[in-house]
């Protein structure tokens, strides 16, 4: 084997949609080391389980994780059953209520299910911070405190702004980055990935490895995917994500809904597909040969594949052409369970279908044309509709169940 082009090879590989490298001469030397000795590099990448649910967003660390999984390195995927009790206060405008130990255990059991989606479970060591955190006596923790300053702390962008606001900012959330440092020493990590919002903690495991005579680890920030809407980070709590087991005709039929313009980086960071070949397509989509539209289906046929299967892209592909090009009615629709004999237009699409989320949408969908019952527009804001079984409710272009008593 040629090491230096294997270290070039796997540079591609990794660098591949990563928003920056703590640095990029120092993994190249661990890479080359590891090859070199046949000792694989310690990867980790930590997750608190203060929720139950992925979608394609968290995915992005994990395939990068994954990536170094099939590259033979050896991947510790790091529950914080500990700092999950704290909650990382990265990116929050107030301080978080801390989890039951119940409520981190039954999260961590659905995240794993999750997981397995996209890790090789069998290759990955899941390893647990409350192993080790929770044996620091008062002296080691005054110990870790002492190296880092006040000064140092309010620098984070979110702390800094909390507090010229007025808001608290517990001495608890002082501690979360320092103990995610100290994560790093625990297992010896050679790589730790992150979301770009993660980079203060990151670099805290660098200062206290430095300090506890370890090599440093490689910093590997990865982009925060942009939800649906263009607008804000993929959220549950926005309604813009697309979950890793949602359905695969959900799935395909939310990529749909996303601009022209964010497919790219969709195109990038959440699939598979060569970064000469999304050129390629780019380039087609300027110059007119290649519509937009092909683009973005080949796109969801991607993301489906990776969650689901190469044959689930295809008929989710079938299914969307079926219903929102062709408007075959004949196609299984999703279907919607409504007890009710009538309710008006707006109650429909915003409070029984919860396909908008506000009144005000819902009046401006109906103004425009864009909600339609058994394909016939519905255009008086103050219709009430008779639910009838079988019926098919449409919002606008993506959204489209059958109405089931």
């Amino acid at each position: 084997m040629n090491i230096e082009q294997e270290v070039k090879k796997q540079m591609e590989i990794l660098k591949r949609g990563v928003e920056e490298i703590i640095s990029e001469k120092e993994l190249e030397d661990k890479i080359k080391k590891s090859l070199e000795t046949g000792k694989p590099l310690v990867i980790k990448l930590g997750i608190d389980p203060t929720g139950s649910d992925l979608h394609i967003g968290h995915a992005v660390p994990l395939r990068k994780l994954r990536q170094f999984q099939d590259l033979g390195h050896r991947v510790k995927f790091l529950i914080g059953t500990f700092t999950a009790r704290i909650g990382d206060p990265t990116g929050k405008s107030e301080t978080r209520k801390m989890l039951s130990s119940e409520d981190i255990q039954r999260n961590i059991e659905t995240y794993l299910e999750q997981v397995k989606l996209i890790l090789d479970l069998e290759k990955t060591e899941v390893v647990y911070n409350g192993d080790w955190l929770e044996k620091l006596s008062l002296e080691d923790v005054l110990k870790l405190l002492s190296q880092f300053t006040v000064a140092q702390m309010v620098q984070r962008e979110d702390f800094s702004k909390r507090l010229s606001e007025g808001k608290p900012v517990s001495l608890v959330e002082f501690m979360y980055p320092i103990l995610q440092g100290y994560d790093s020493v625990a297992i010896e990590a050679d790589v730790e990935l992150g979301a770009t919002e993660q980079k203060f903690n990151i670099l805290r495991g660098r200062d206290l490895q430095k300090n506890a005579g370890q090599q440093q680890q490689v910093c590997m920030m990865m982009p925060i995917l942009v939800g649906l809407d263009g607008v804000e980070k993929m959220s549950k709590s926005l309604g813009n994500y697309i979950g890793v087991t949602e359905a695969p005709n959900d799935m395909f039929g939310k990529v749909m809904s996303i601009s022209d313009d964010l497919m790219w980086n969709y195109y990038e960071v959440a699939t598979d597909v060569a970064l000469e070949e999304i050129k390629s397509l780019k380039e087609g989509v300027a110059n007119g040969t290649i519509h937009p539209m092909d683009c973005k289906k080949r796109l969801g046929e991607e993301i489906v594949k990776i969650y689901h299967s190469e044959e689930a892209g295809k008929q989710a592909r079938e299914w969307f052409e079926n219903v929102f090009s062709n408007k075959n009615m004949a196609v299984d629709l999703p279907e919607v369970k409504i007890e009710a004999d009538e309710i008006n237009a707006i109650d429909l699409l915003v409070k029984e279908l919860m396909f908008l989320k506000s009144t005000s949408e819902a009046r401006r969908l109906i103004s425009q044309g864009g909600f339609k019952i058994n394909d016939e527009a519905v255009k008086d804001l103050k219709a009430v509709i008779k639910i009838e079984d079988g019926m098919v409710v449409r919002a606008g272009k993506k959204k489209i169940v059958k109405i089931i008593k």
